[in-house]
Parts: structure tokens; C-alpha cells; sequence
């Protein structure tokens, strides 16, 4: 959570949740200069937590509202990218592309690579350890960043340039350029829904007639 002047960080807080994500934010907000009242609201769309994305989701829409303001969303890796780039760029001091590997849950990790100017070279997914590994060998072995950065790390192959725990921070929000955000606040879960529709709707059950209900 961050409050800016234009690029210029006027004030803000990264904390790790497990739980708790809506009993914590709103008073995090509540607690900055103004009480966060700004002209343009930005949001993490995800992937991430379930419930914390949508959580940041209601709350941007629902400020959006209140103060009659534009709110817009951004990708959560695009963003753990771009903090790569700025902390750990290449030997000559320039950027060097990197891949995202963030928890997915059942033991999946949320993957997608970028280069060297933060552009997209593969879509998310949600891969297995040694999916991800095969994705990183395949994009040349680049740096690996995010929260399971050292276990992705620890399965590649010798040659990688190194991994970069790192969970994403608003207050580095202005790392990303205005293409990354969009007006569609529509959350990015990154992988299908563990709960599915079944493929064929169950029977409908007969409606009682009036004389068949119980008085």
C-alpha cells in the first residue's frame, strides 16, 4: 500500500499476510497523510492469494467510487519484475530479463518470463517445480525473482544468473510504465478454478403444486 505525488513516494507499507488481508487494509489506507485520498487509485490485479486479490480489488473499486475517481489494475508479476530489474541489473549495469516464479498453491508455482525492457516473452501459467525448471532452461536461464525464487533456483541447472526473493511492494509501483495498467479491474487467477460447474446440470426437481405443500 503506498501513497505517491506523481512519482514521488509520499508514504507507505508492505506487510506479508497469511490472513487477515481485509481487517488490514483499510486501516492502512485510513493511516496515511489525507487518509490516502488521491486522484487515481492502481491496483494488483494478481496472480496471488484468492481472497487477498479480490480483497484489494473491492476496496479500489469501492474508494474509486466514493471519491469519484479513476481506478486502474496492473499485473502483480509485471510488477515483481520490474523491481528485479531496478535491484539486481546485469554485470554491465543494465537490465537483464528475468522469470517469476510466485506460490500457486497444490504445489504449482506461478511463472511468466520478461525481458530485458519488461515485456512480456511468456504467458502466466501455473507449472509444476519441474515445469518451471524446463521453462527457465528454455528461456535461456535467466535471473529467477519472486517468493520461490531460490526453490525454482535449487532444481535448475548450473549456468542461471542467480535468484531474487522478492514479494511485491506497492510503494515500487511507479517502476512500472502507464502501458501495465488497464481499466478492467477483473482479477487474474492465473490458474482454473479448483471448483468446477459439473458438465451436465443435476435433474430439476418437480415444484409442488399448492395442495402439495405443507400448511
Amino acid at each position: 500500500m503506498a501513497l505517491f505525488a506523481g512519482d514521488t513516494l509520499i508514504a507507505g507499507e508492505q506487510r506479508i499476510l497469511g490472513r487477515g488481508h481485509a481487517e488490514a487494509l483499510i486501516p492502512m489506507i485510513a493511516a496515511l497523510p489525507g487518509r490516502g485520498r488521491a486522484s487515481r487509485i492502481t491496483v494488483g490485479l494478481g496472480p496471488g492469494s484468492f481472497t487477498g486479490a479480490r480483497i484489494g480489488l473491492a476496496a479500489a473499486r469501492a474508494l474509486a467510487l466514493a471519491w469519484g475517481i479513476e481506478a486502474l489494475g496492473y499485473p502483480t508479476l509485471a510488477l515483481v519484475a520490474a523491481m528485479a530489474r531496478q535491484q539486481r541489473p546485469g554485470p554491465n549495469g543494465e537490465p537483464q530479463p528475468v522469470l517469476v516464479a510466485t506460490t500457486a498453491g497444490h504445489g504449482e508455482w506461478f511463472t511468466q518470463g520478461f525481458d530485458a525492457g519488461g515485456a512480456v516473452t511468456t504467458p502466466l501459467a501455473s507449472l509444476t517445480p519441474d515445469a518451471a525448471a524446463a521453462l527457465h532452461t528454455a528461456l535461456g536461464q535467466p535471473l529467477i525473482v519472486g517468493s520461490q525464487a531460490e526453490a525454482l533456483l535449487a532444481i535448475c541447472a548450473p549456468g542461471t544468473a542467480g535468484a531474487l526473493p522478492l514479494w511485491p511492494d506497492a510503494r515500487c509501483v511507479s517502476l512500472l510504465g502507464e502501458g501495465a495498467f488497464a481499466p478492467a479491474l477483473a482479477p487474474l487467477y492465473g490458474r482454473a478454478p479448483d471448483a468446477r460447474l459439473p458438465a451436465t446440470p443435476p435433474p430439476a426437481q418437480n415444484t409442488p403444486t399448492p395442495h402439495d405443500r405443507a400448511h
